[in-house]
């Protein structure tokens, strides 16, 4: 009997010090990451070759496709597996020029861009009259007016009242003026969907049938609430350029048209088609020693609108992802499990990259460990959700205990929370019942500011904020990847919050892998 007792002391003091064993490599290992985070970071080296360099990246166009390359030759430069694989199709296209000048009544240059896949103007350009969408009189038809289209540039965005964003107004403004502004707002906005509604046109269609009628071009303005921001999407029209002006420009232009000054400007917005371009996936891998087959994943968008260069959608979340294997493969070059790291194309027209993964890897969805997503802007990771796996709160809240707790105190979490349905690629995930999460960061203005718009730039980047996240992201893989076993996969039915009954898990949808191609 006292044999057998000491036996059993001597079990649990060699499973007690291989406990402390294994504490003291897991802390070595932390301490590792945030050392290498704070005294070596590459997000500015990264953030520049990628965002000044290559600039945007528009699906389709070649910085997409330099894009791609970089970022394979980076993780091959650091000893990490990269390929780009291809899933899909996309009209090519490649911005030129856009200089807008006014001419008449007086000289100025316009602050404006082509919208994405717009045709060109003829060769150096084009002159003519600027005009807007009339309110019909009794008894007029939009028919009867269209022909004064034809040789004219046509204005189609509503006018703005005010060139002062909200919290501009409830800063400075009285109660009663600010009161005033919005009513004003409100009915400029009504009487110019009457407008639009005598065409009767919607807004996709009224530019294509403004081109058939001899129209010179299309301008639009779509003011993104922000001091000189404006958001940049794609164009309509078929045949002629359609530019976004400025809030300023695009209301001088409506003033001088409206009160019958009859400006003029002059266009060249040049651009080409590349004709059908392959679109990738690009992916980094650092292969796993004890369990290769199953995946720790880090997942961001590589495309963006190209207004501007997309910095903080989604340039911050792919800077970030590309530290986080960079640290790792410093300090942890040989992971238990494999970590991949996914930057998806074409996010921006329906999530198509990461649902091509799910669609094309059914054999890897039931191996995967979790999946962090980075994707909405420069600030620090504010929010976690549950995303509705029942046990997230459990594994999650273990591992954010090993992030240093300044990183992680503000964080605001919901557990179970709900599945995401949509917004990034976390949900193409979620939808196929992989445990995916949102690292959801602190907005520093980005709807207003840089989300979509002409100001989404490097210099929008708050180095400091990103930094930490890539240390959180670094921590939360090495602890997915020493975890025991495949964390629990089980789920929460949401509840309608309307009805109070229970609603639907989110189901997988397949890309387009056409893009454009038959338009």
């Amino acid at each position: 009997m006292k044999k057998y007792y000491i036996s059993t002391l001597a079990l649990i003091l060699c499973f007690g010090l291989q406990a402390k064993a294994q504490e003291e490599v897991q802390d070595e290992v932390i301490e590792s990451i945030i050392k290498e985070a704070e005294e070596n970071s590459q997000l500015r080296y990264l953030g520049h070759e990628l965002l000044d360099g290559i600039g945007p990246r528009l699906v389709g166009s070649p910085q997409m496709q330099k894009a791609h390359d970089w970022a394979v030759a980076q993780f091959e430069e650091w000893g990490i597996e990269g390929k780009n694989e291809q899933w899909g199709e996309w009209r090519g296209w490649e911005r030129g020029i856009t200089h807008i000048d006014m001419v008449e009544p007086w000289v100025r240059s316009l602050a404006g861009t082509q919208l994405a896949w717009s045709p060109p103007s003829p060769e150096g350009g084009a002159t003519g009259e600027v005009i807007v969408i009339p309110q019909l009189e009794e008894g007029q038809s939009f028919e009867d007016w269209l022909p004064n289209v034809e040789g004219k540039y046509v204005m189609i965005s509503t006018p703005q009242v005010t060139g002062r964003p909200d919290y501009n107004w409830e800063e400075w403004s009285t109660e009663e003026s600010f009161s005033q502004m919005k009513e004003e707002r409100g009915e400029v906005q009504a009487e110019w969907e009457l407008r639009m509604s005598q065409t009767g046109h919607g807004r996709r269609e009224l530019p294509v049938v403004l081109e058939e009628a001899g129209a010179l071009g299309v301008i639009t303005s779509y003011w993104s609430r922000g001091f000189g921001a404006n958001k940049i999407f794609s164009a309509y029209t078929k045949k002629v350029p359609t530019i976004d002006l400025s809030l300023e420009d695009y209301g001088l232009l409506f003033r001088l048209a409206e009160s019958g000054k009859k400006p003029k400007i002059h266009l060249n917005a040049q651009s080409r088609e590349t004709g059908v371009q392959p679109t990738f996936n690009t992916f980094g891998e650092i292969r796993g020693t004890e369990k290769p087959e199953e995946y720790v994943m880090l997942s961001a968008h590589f495309d963006s609108w190209d207004g501007a260069t997309g910095a903080t959608d989604n340039g911050t979340g792919v800077i970030t992802m590309m530290e986080v294997m960079r640290i790792l493969k410093k300090v942890y070059p040989n992971p238990k499990r494999t970590i991949l790291v996914g930057l998806w194309g074409s996010e921006e027209q329906g999530l198509n990259g990461s649902r091509a993964f799910v669609e094309d890897h059914p054999e890897t969805l039931d191996k995967i460990q979790v999946l962090f997503n980075q994707d909405n802007g420069t600030g620090r990771i504010a929010r976690l959700s549950g995303q509705g796996f029942v046990d997230s709160y459990e594994y999650l809240g273990r591992w954010l205990a090993e992030v240093p707790r300044p990183i992680t105190q503000d964080i605001e979490t919901n557990f179970p929370g709900n599945p995401g349905g949509g917004g990034s690629d976390y949900a193409s995930f979620v939808a196929a019942g992989v445990p995916a999460f949102s690292l959801s960061s602190l907005s520093w203005s980005y709807f207003n500011y840089t989300w979509h718009t002409n100001l989404d730039t490097y210099d929008k980047i708050v180095f400091e904020e990103v930094k930490n996240n890539a240390i959180m992201t670094a921590i939360l893989v090495y602890m997915a990847c020493e975890e025991p076993e495949l964390v629990s996969r089980k789920r929460r039915v949401p509840i309608n919050q309307r009805s109070g009954q229970p609603a639907y898990w989110p189901v997988p949808r397949s890309p387009n892998r056409k893009g454009m191609i038959d338009n």
